[in-house]
């Protein structure tokens, strides 16, 4: 998911900053998206589902008006939690005022915490962690000073992964899990408003110059009146943990995260591979777009020519993100294309960021072998999926793990190449090893999760009612 803010001393058309800070990450969300606007406490809000550019129009961006400040948020939606009611940001009323909220990232502990508000009489609209989140925070906010002591009593209750952007009347407050999973950072422009996001690319998408990131376990509180102040000792210190997926497939490439260039990290992954993976090979070509920096680093490793050998229609969405897997393969049908002038009578070496359920490269393999390719030799830029990811990212189960349930040899033959290579384990930690992260998540990879595993994953409105009966 991805998320921004952006907050000054003068009435502006925020709501146009925080489109184009969106727009800039959608490649973290793809379901709904929706920006909130505080002018002097009265807050304006607009979401639905779709892309931003589908939510959002000059009409609608006009109606939201002037104001001081505004956050928005692109949701990246998992099967269990498609639908409108879900749309970020959340907009609460309380006895002590009102706050809008914006998440990225998910709890461990949301049922627990779910079944516990419900008992306390919490009525809730959506399926949503946002929802649980502000019920949280305003729990603590009733019997708080100030609404940034609120989110820290209310971080030593949340578990898991995650980021997150509070607006009040008068503050917008940044906030990231003590062992800072996923991304979150923060610029200033020349007159003086101050732009969060989850990836640096979103500040360079409205011209603010970056500052620096949001530490994990930190609050950083912007006001127009204090400017910025950082609250580090609500929490203790947990060791750093990246979600490393960030570098092989959730970013953009001109980002920057903790200090290290995506597109560097990514071109380490393929040189990494080269090295691990050799093969005699005619050109190497990468699965657009997250795939193309590691096809790069894999040719300059091994010295085969790197060529375009796959246009992906701009117009259609990330694959992996779709939620459910008949979307995945929908997509992925009308998402890429081959150039057979660069693939046929040739020995490819095809170059993904990973391989999860294994229909998408399976799919690609086969589109190759149609426009000529003699042989297919994959390679991925990830290690083999073997866990769920409790964090945010769509792998809920082992049982969707390709890797989990094949020998490297099968899932060969099961996706039709004539060889496949796997990103070493040993080779994960290097990948940002030109940044300032002490310590990654590869959970997915290796099951040293950072953090308690939930012992509840479905809520008592997640699903259907005939799953419940059968299980």
């Amino acid at each position: 998911m991805g998320i921004f803010g952006i907050i000054g001393d003068e009435r502006t058309t925020v709501a146009n900053s925080v489109y184009y800070g969106l727009y800039a990450l959608q490649h973290r969300g793809q379901e709904s998206a929706g920006i909130v606007v505080n002018d002097d406490g009265v807050f304006t809000t607009h979401k639905n589902s779709g892309l931003v550019n589908d939510v959002f129009n000059r009409h609608t961006l006009e109606a939201l008006g002037l104001g001081t400040m505004a956050i928005g948020h692109a949701r990246y939606g998992t099967l269990l939690t498609k639908d409108k009611a879900n749309a970020e940001p959340i907009v609460v009323n309380h006895i002590k005022g009102r706050l809008a909220i914006a998440t990225d990232g998910k709890l461990v502990n949301s049922v627990e915490l779910r079944e516990e508000l419900e008992m306390q009489g919490m009525i809730f609209h959506t399926t949503s962690d946002a929802e649980i989140i502000s019920y949280v925070i305003t729990k603590e906010r009733i019997s708080s000073g100030s609404i940034e002591e609120a989110v820290s009593k209310a971080m030593s209750k949340l578990k898991g992964g995650y980021c997150l952007l509070l607006m009040s009347p008068q503050k917008i407050i940044a906030a990231r899990d003590a062992n800072g999973l996923h991304p979150l950072c923060f610029g200033k422009r020349e007159n003086g408003q101050y732009v969060i996001a989850s990836e640096s690319c979103a500040l360079d998408s409205v011209g603010a110059a970056f500052v620096r990131e949001v530490e994990p376990g930190e609050i950083v509180v912007f006001s127009a009146e204090e400017g910025i102040r950082s609250i580090k000792d609500h929490v203790g210190k947990r060791p750093e943990a990246l979600c490393v997926f960030e570098y092989v497939y959730t970013a953009r490439p001109d980002s920057v995260i903790a200090g290290c260039s995506v597109h560097d990290a990514r071109k380490r992954a393929g040189a990494c591979l080269a090295k691990a993976h050799p093969v005699e090979a005619d050109v190497v070509v990468g699965v657009p777009d997250s795939g193309l920096d590691a096809a790069r680093g894999y040719a300059e490793e091994s010295g085969i020519p790197y060529e375009i050998g796959l246009i992906k229609n701009k117009y259609i969405g990330r694959t992996f993100i779709a939620p459910g897997q008949s979307a995945r393969e929908d997509l992925v049908r009308i998402k890429l294309n081959p150039i057979s002038s660069t693939v046929k009578g040739k020995r490819v070496v095809l170059v993904d960021d990973s391989i999860v359920r294994g229909t998408t490269c399976a799919r690609i393999v086969r589109l190759l072998r149609t426009a000529g390719a003699t042989e297919v030799h994959l390679r991925s830029s990830a290690p083999p999926f073997i866990n769920p990811c409790y964090y945010g990212t769509d792998i809920d189960s082992k049982d969707a793990l390709i890797a989990n349930n094949h020998t490297i040899d099968e899932i060969c033959r099961i996706v039709g190449a004539d060889s496949l290579g796997f990103l070493p384990l040993e080779d994960v930690a290097t990948l940002g090893m030109s940044g300032r992260c002490s310590g990654y998540c590869t959970a997915c990879f290796d099951g040293r999760y950072p953090t308690e595993v939930p012992t509840k994953q479905k809520g008592k409105y997640d699903g259907k009612i005939s799953e419940k009966k059968n299980n």
